[in-house]
């Protein structure tokens, strides 16, 4: 039997990022020896590109001001051989030198008056010029030459962003030949030739990743991967046309850059990435992820270490959505010497628990949904605010509730039957009749749905229906008109017109403590399960956004708007208006048994955007309930910071909780790790029968469980950044 390619057997990876004075200062020995410490299987070392650290043949292929006729490139490449190492040659191609910029003008993106595209000192290559398409396949041909790689990894293979669009004769002529009119003269959705250019965008990137695998292959062998490094933003890679589906249907392997922290996302963004990418590119693929031992905040310090904690955070957060690690550092010497310790401890506990970390498969109660097409068509210029943020607040939600979910594709909901008891579709404005039409199917399995905001209002191009295309299934009908907006809310205390609410039914208050209401109704029937917790209240913030509906006869109204009024001055603070027929929140109960559930107003969103509790403990509530509360996981004591995901084997299941309690202001960012618990875990098991020790894989410790019915219970004594449960199943 023929050994299994490299691509799937290295899992541990390193990479020291050389910087130009490297040949001078390398420290081979004890490179080798960190390698060794940390159990790297495979390193990624620096070729070519901007920057040779070989002796290329080509003039214009600038080699390290410091590398003189020194192979410094091959020289860890053999280093990295003797050690039983698989290597990646990394390129960084999307710029060139001011000679090179003179010796091949037309190589390079030009704005609408000629003007060359530049970062810094640096010319921006062009996607669709000769430089990508002749000159940069003989460097490859030089490196498998030269040194035999495994397989090539470019950081910024994408070439110009989105937000420059390029007008250079080889970008005029091939985008004629592709729709058959010029370039867009800017960047307007509503110009359809700008939309076709968008397209061409996604298809130009995968054709240069099947070319660029068609040269590595043909002189490196079938085995010899060209990979382009992808990020685990899915913004990003819109923002760079990486079609993500199609993408990660060509690739062996994904080697991620995941890596910069921002104002928005935390650790819990690293598991949600690994899990989205695997669930469109399979889990049987590995993705390594570069993990910074350097500071990468807003600055970014190169070469500050990061503390130690941050780095166990990222990590585990990764672990816990598949990812593999990958340690990353920039230039090969540092005075901060920090950096040099973290990865080890990680390293080997990966290493000592690849048999529960590998060939598994996910288990999920919740689906939520998400597109490119969504984020590109009607997320558009304003993707934060229309399509992020009602899917962090979906996912965030979930996370606080312990709940456990995966990212699911709009193209892959028709699989979602039998997987999922709940899918969500966090304002998928943008969905397609086939998308719409796997909906209903899920539902009609007995399924149950929940939708936002606009779900389905628009086609895949961003153009807008008459209706939702599923207001047949949710018997919800768009009207007209709104109120309120979906970006971030005016602060000025003086503007009122986010300052609205939202009315629970049946009200209740008139049996509750506090002062006479004659406003107050008879108490009349019994709140919605999905208000739990709320018993307190008749009203609840909202702040967001609403769109006009009606609703079918069959559908019940569970909640309504509350129209804004004065905030300030305090004397002025009073409803004019308390009660509307708006509806916020509607439910319709097919006779199948599964729920359909219609967050009209926005409260994913603005869960993300101001974190509102109530709206969390809304949405988590209402996944409960369509989930007829026998959900996989359910966690007490965990203090809405403890996130689960669990996966199967054929003998056992695998929960991972991770600690989400940080106290940096940036999210992503912690110098301390906090302990969280104890935690109780109740896990459905249903009929099998489970051994009655639970094995911890980070404490190592063991801890009895009890089986009550179909669920398994235990306690957690602690989670530091994570704790790994393995539950063992005896044979049938």
């Amino acid at each position: 039997m023929a050994a299994e390619p490299w691509y799937r057997t290295a899992k541990r990876w390193g990479q020291t990022n050389l910087v130009e004075i490297d040949p001078s200062r390398y420290d081979a020995a004890w490179w080798r020896e960190h390698w060794k410490k940390t159990r790297v299987q495979g390193v990624i070392v620096n070729a070519g590109g901007i920057v040779a650290y070989y002796p290329s043949r080509f003039p214009l292929h600038h080699r390290a001001h410091t590398l003189g006729e020194r192979d410094l490139y091959g020289e860890i490449v053999r280093d990295a051989r003797a050690a039983g190492l698989k290597v990646i040659a990394r390129m960084d191609s999307n710029r060139v030198a001011e000679d090179f910029y003179r010796a091949h003008p037309d190589w390079i993106c030009v704005d609408a008056t000629g003007k060359p595209y530049r970062q810094a000192d640096k010319y921006v290559t062009c996607i669709n010029s000769p430089y990508y398409w002749e000159y940069l396949p003989e460097v490859m041909r030089e490196i498998i030459e030269h040194s035999g790689p495994d397989g090539f990894a470019d950081n910024s293979w994408a070439g110009i962003p989105r937000k420059n669009i390029c007008y250079c004769r080889h970008c005029a002529a091939q985008f004629h030949g592709y729709a058959g009119v010029d370039l867009p003269s800017s960047h307007d959705w509503s110009d359809e030739r700008y939309r076709r250019w968008i397209r061409w965008n996604y298809q130009r990137r995968t054709d240069l990743w099947e070319f660029n695998n068609e040269v590595t292959t043909k002189v490196g062998g079938k085995h010899c991967r060209w990979m382009g490094m992808i990020s685990g933003d899915v913004m990003n890679n819109s923002s760079r046309f990486i079609d993500l589906k199609a993408i990660l249907a060509r690739t062996e392997i994904v080697m991620l850059d995941h890596q910069r922290r921002n104002a928005v996302d935390g650790f819990a963004d690293n598991t949600e990435a690994g899990k989205r990418l695997h669930e469109v590119g399979g889990w049987e693929k590995l993705i390594p992820e570069s993990m910074p031992q350097y500071q990468l905040g807003s600055p970014a310090f190169r070469l500050a270490s990061m503390p130690a904690a941050e780095v166990k955070l990222w990590s585990s957060a990764g672990f816990a959505g598949g990812i593999q690690p990958w340690w990353h550092h920039i230039g090969s010497l540092h005075e901060d010497r920090r950096q040099y310790t973290s990865a080890e401890p990680i390293f080997s506990w990966h290493e000592a628990n690849e048999d529960i970390l590998l060939n598994r498969r996910p288990l999920a109660d919740v689906g939520v949904v998400w597109s490119q097409d969504n984020h590109d068509f009607y997320g558009q210029d304003k993707t934060t605010d229309r399509t992020m943020n009602p899917y962090r607040g979906a996912i965030r939600a979930l996370d606080r509730a312990g709940l456990t979910y995966l990212p699911v594709n709009a193209d892959d909901i028709a699989g979602a039957a039998g997987r999922f008891g709940v899918l969500i579709l966090p304002n998928i404005g943008a969905l397609s009749d086939g998308q719409a039409e796997a909906v209903r199917a899920f539902a009609r399995s007995g399924g149950s749905a929940i939708a936002t905001s606009e779900t389905s209002l628009y086609d895949t191009s961003g153009d807008p229906r008459g209706d939702f295309a599923l207001a047949d299934l949710f018997g919800v009908h768009r009207k007209g008109g709104s109120h309120g907006g979906q970006e971030l809310a005016n602060p000025d205390i003086e503007t009122s017109v986010r300052h609205t609410y939202i009315r629970l039914v049946p009200e209740v208050r008139i049996s509750l403590y506090g002062p006479a209401d004659s406003t107050a109704p008879a108490a009349a029937g019994t709140r919605h399960p999905i208000f739990a917790g709320l018993e307190g209240t008749d009203t609840i913030p909202f702040g967001g956004f609403l769109p006009g509906v009606s609703v079918d006869d069959d559908v019940a109204v569970l909640a309504t708007f509350i129209p804004d009024f004065p905030i300030y001055p305090p004397e002025t603070a009073w409803m004019r208006q308390p009660r509307s027929d708006l509806p916020v929140i509607t439910v319709r109960e097919p006779a199948n048994g599964g729920k359909l559930i219609w967050f009209v107003g926005d409260l994913d969103r603005c869960f993300a955007r101001d974190e509102h509790p109530e709206h969390a403990t809304i949405i988590s509530n209402a996944v409960r309930w369509a989930l007829r509360d026998r959900q996989l996981v359910s966690l007490e004591g965990g203090h809405g910071v403890v996130s689960s995901t669990l996966y199967e084997q054929e003998d056992r299941y695998i929960l991972h909780l991770n600690n989400r309690l940080t106290t940096a202001k940036t999210p992503g960012r912690q110098d301390e790790l906090l302990p969280v618990g104890p935690v109780t875990v109740r896990l459905h098991v249903g009929t099998r029968t489970a051994s009655s020790d639970i094995r911890l894989t980070v404490s190592g410790q063991s801890f009895p469980a009890i089986k009550q019915g179909m669920t398994l219970v235990f306690e957690v004594p602690a989670i530091e950044d994570h704790e790994v449960a393995v539950i063992e199943f005896h044979p049938a």
